[in-house]
């Protein structure tokens, strides 16, 4: 696995969201598999609608950025805008959907690092997952192995929250199981390979990677959503900004949900089955 170029940061001019924003938890077994939650603070003025077209659409996305500094009248990959920092580039392969979106069966690559400002490389991603669950109310990804199964499974959940008949935003709940099942030296031995570097510590570092990833969707969704029917031809300016509300004093949107979720995989014998990684979103 070579190490990608990463592209210069990207000053958009917004407020990220801190981890504060969140409500987070790994807990690892004494046979080196473990789980993360990470319940994210409401995704204010985006939709479950715009969450699934962005999950269907973004690997084959560009965008031509106008006024970011320098950047400017850049055509880049949409997963630019999707992080200010960490992120490279993105790619779907294998049986897709209408117009090459993403569907359950296909892989997708993905380059990235967790927190590349603060680790540089060291957390780094260059791997093909496979799609497991693709949906209007998720998304799931991870590896096969022979033999062995699912090694790592991530499922994201995502929902429309109202009240009193208004529309505030999106729940955008995630789940993540890495290492096998069951116990023994084998299983030891697997989930010790398996965690090298897709550690407790590596999402510790995915955690600031992800709170900033989803965070930033208020930020540049809307208007990219806007656009969805010239994909060929989709642009953003800082103007174009859809919340200049600071996040700073948000906060996981539901602590109850977190609690039952950290409470299920604790008393579970099989982590893939709280998961639920290929069934309807449980929100």
């Amino acid at each position: 696995m070579t190490t990608p170029s990463m592209p210069a940061a990207r000053d958009y001019g917004w407020v990220l969201k801190p981890n504060s924003s969140t409500h987070f938890a790994i807990e690892q077994r004494p046979n080196g598999q473990f789980w993360v939650v990470l319940n994210h603070s409401l995704l204010r003025g985006c939709s479950a609608q715009m969450l699934h077209w962005w999950f269907l659409n973004f690997a084959n996305l560009r965008v031509r950025l106008i006024d970011v500094p320098g950047y400017s009248n850049e055509t880049v990959p949409a997963y630019l805008l999707w992080h200010p920092y960490d992120h490279v580039d993105a790619s779907l392969s294998g049986v897709l959907g209408p117009g090459n979106t993403a569907r359950p069966g296909a892989k997708i690559r993905i380059r990235e690092a967790m927190n590349f400002l603060e680790n540089g490389w060291r957390y780094k991603v260059d791997n093909r997952l496979s799609l497991f669950y693709v949906g209007d109310d998720g998304w799931a990804m991870g590896m096969e192995k022979p033999l062995i199964g699912r090694p790592m499974v991530l499922r994201i959940h995502f929902k429309d929250v109202y009240a009193g008949g208004q529309h505030l935003g999106a729940h955008y709940h995630y789940e993540i199981v890495i290492g096998v099942g069951g116990d023994g030296p084998l299983v030891r031995w697997l989930n010790q390979r398996i965690t090298r570097h897709f550690s407790p510590a590596f999402f510790e570092a995915w955690h600031t990677h992800n709170t900033i990833e989803v965070g930033v969707f208020e930020n540049f969704l809307p208007a990219l959503y806007e656009q969805r029917s010239n994909v060929d031809k989709l642009v953003f300016d800082v103007s174009m900004n859809s919340m200049l509300e600071s996040p700073v004093e948000l906060k996981g949107f539901s602590r109850e949900l977190f609690d039952q979720r950290v409470a299920a995989y604790r008393e579970a014998d099989d982590m893939l089955e709280v998961q639920a990684t290929e069934q309807s979103t449980f929100l």
